[in-house]
């Protein structure tokens, strides 16, 4: 709707210039925005303060031949205009303005909300991107749920998306992941030994040394740790990593592409990106190693990317893993990180702005930590103790809805308590149950009105002309403000504005829901009712599927 306001606006400006009454010398960004009360109108610009300047005049007497040109050349479409303040031009909309574009949300159904905003730019979202030595617990849940959503919230402000999956598939954590297996293999067969504190300790260790015995039973019995060690380590690997791939599934997340961090070495990209910086001088040889100058591009210190040992750093992967997805076309990579990799971010700007790449073409998110309440009592969650909650344990409890909602209804960057037990509440409390009750109790008003013989007619048909009620027209207007919502929730990259939005959204139409009767004696009220609260439920729904949340016809 702002759009259409700053062409009207732009409009006056026009004809202001026509009659000399301004000279635009300078063209002015139009911000609209809406008043703080609703009694000021539905729109606001400081258009006027923003040329007074260039146009030598007092901000109230621009906006004063501003309005009287919106008053005499939009007057079907603004009932009212009027200058605030030290020269704020507020204007209401007539009923029509809003009626028009109601219908306009019937017409487009699944696809209102959608915008353009983003004009096809081509985005990589990597997340969850868990090292696979274990399940995915809670924490990792939470970065999946934020990334699948931003996912469709991209694509549906009109950017186009893909997503990723980096699986860490290298280093010493893969080469302890093996040997863990291995022990509790020779474990179970009766020849364990002594289980060092630093292997993975998990059941799921056990549950994979089992079905190997299952497979190959004592096959490996008399094979030397460096002869079986490889086999140990690829099968554990595969093994958790499909436990992943399914869990993830399960909770409605998917991906266009896994990366294998061996594929970096495999195609010698590593090697390929570390001679590139050491054409450019960007690395350098001391004590044996091989370091990062990223403290000449605003990291604290440099870094090193190969060790004394000749082994290179979990850094130097990443290195060539984000100079390729630059070289793949990407013109914005997002990454979702836990937040203890806080310290990582600034280490990874350094290398690509050395590399030449506009800084803004990287961005990183903070996924904040998730504690599960149970009984008062936090959960230790430690991949390597087995001391964790999975994220399908949390599913399995509460639902994939509830899951997911409560995983997105916080800013990503705060610390999230998720409360099981209200989690599973059918009240008003669970924000997920309040929601999509309200979906349920309009499909409910449509039964009862298909039972009384009313079908609404197409969009193009309805008379909305009944609608009078301040409390509808306020609902048509959160409606319409949707499509704002997705548009600043995908550029800001804040997943918790939709459901803010829906929660308001849903209160509203409970509050006029029990005010009003929708579907009365009155047959064309009725049908002007059931259209708006059809449209409400278009919104909740749409809404609800870019949150990967269902919209239950009953409950």
């Amino acid at each position: 709707m702002k759009s259409v306001i700053r062409q009207l606006i732009g409009g006056a400006l026009v004809r202001a210039k026509e009659n000399g009454e301004l000279e635009l010398s300078v063209a002015p960004e139009i911000v609209v925005e809406k008043p703080k009360e609703e009694k000021f109108g539905d729109f606001s610009t400081s258009v006027s303060m923003m040329l007074a300047k260039s146009e030598r005049k007092k901000p109230r007497d621009i906006a004063e031949i501003l309005c009287s040109h919106l008053k005499n050349g939009e007057g079907q479409v603004v009932a009212s205009v009027e200058v605030a303040g030290p020269g704020f031009i507020n204007l209401k909309m007539a009923p029509t303005f809003f009626l028009q574009r109601l219908v306009g949300v019937a017409e487009e159904g699944v696809d209102f909300g959608a915008s353009d905003v983003g004009m096809g730019r081509k985005v990589l979202l990597e997340f969850v991107s868990a090292n696979p030595t274990g399940p995915l617990h809670v924490g990792h849940g939470r970065g999946a749920a934020v990334g699948d959503m931003l996912v469709r919230l991209l694509k549906k402000a009109g950017y186009t998306v893909s997503s990723e999956y980096y699986i860490n598939d290298v280093g010493n954590q893969m080469n302890t992941l093996g040997r863990s297996t291995r022990l509790r293999y020779y474990e179970l067969l009766g020849k364990g030994g002594e289980f060092p504190a630093d292997f993975y300790q998990g059941d799921y260790i056990r549950d994979i040394a089992q079905e190997i015995i299952d497979r190959h039973d004592q096959k490996f019995l008399d094979q030397s740790e460096e002869e079986s060690l490889p086999f140990f380590r690829k099968y554990a690997l595969e093994y958790i990593l499909n436990g992943i791939k399914k869990d993830l599934t399960e909770f409605g997340v998917g991906f266009d592409r896994w990366f294998s961090e061996q594929s970096l070495y495999d195609d010698r990209l590593v090697d390929e990106a570390i001679d590139w910086l050491r054409e450019k001088d960007y690395v350098y040889d001391k004590d044996g190693a091989v370091w990062l100058k990223s403290s000449a591009f605003k990291d604290e210190k440099d870094r090193v990317i190969i060790k004394q040992t000749g082994e290179k750093t979990y850094f130097c992967s990443d290195i060539a893993y984000h100079k390729n997805k630059i070289d793949r076309g990407f013109e914005w990579i997002v990454d979702l990180w836990g937040a203890d990799h806080h310290g990582y971010v600034p280490r990874m700007q350094a290398v690509l702005e050395a590399m030449g790449y506009d800084k803004d073409v990287f961005k990183v998110m903070l996924v904040q930590f998730v504690s599960l309440k149970r009984g008062g009592e936090k959960v230790s969650m430690s991949t390597r103790s087995g001391e964790f909650e999975t994220l399908a344990d949390v599913v399995k409890d509460v639902g994939v809805d509830a899951t997911r909602f409560f995983f997105l209804m916080r800013s990503s960057d705060s610390h999230l308590d998720f409360d099981l037990k209200l989690a599973k509440e059918e009240s008003p409390e669970n924000p997920v149950f309040y929601i999509q009750y309200a979906h349920a109790r309009i499909c409910s008003i449509f039964r009862t009105a298909a039972e009384q013989g009313l079908n609404l007619p197409l969009p193009s048909k309805i008379d909305l002309s009944p609608l009078k009620d301040e409390e509808e027209f306020s609902l048509i207007k959160r409606i319409l403000s949707f499509t704002e919502v997705i548009e600043k929730s995908a550029e800001s990259l804040e997943v918790h504005r939709v459901p803010f939005f829906l929660h308001d959204l849903v209160a509203a139409f409970h509050g006029y829901y029990s005010r009003h009767r929708v579907v009365s004696e009155d047959k064309a009220l009725s049908l002007a009712r059931l259209f708006l609260v059809d449209c409400l439920r278009t919104t909740i729904r749409n809404g609800l599927a870019v949150m990967g949340v269902s919209a239950p016809e009953r409950m």
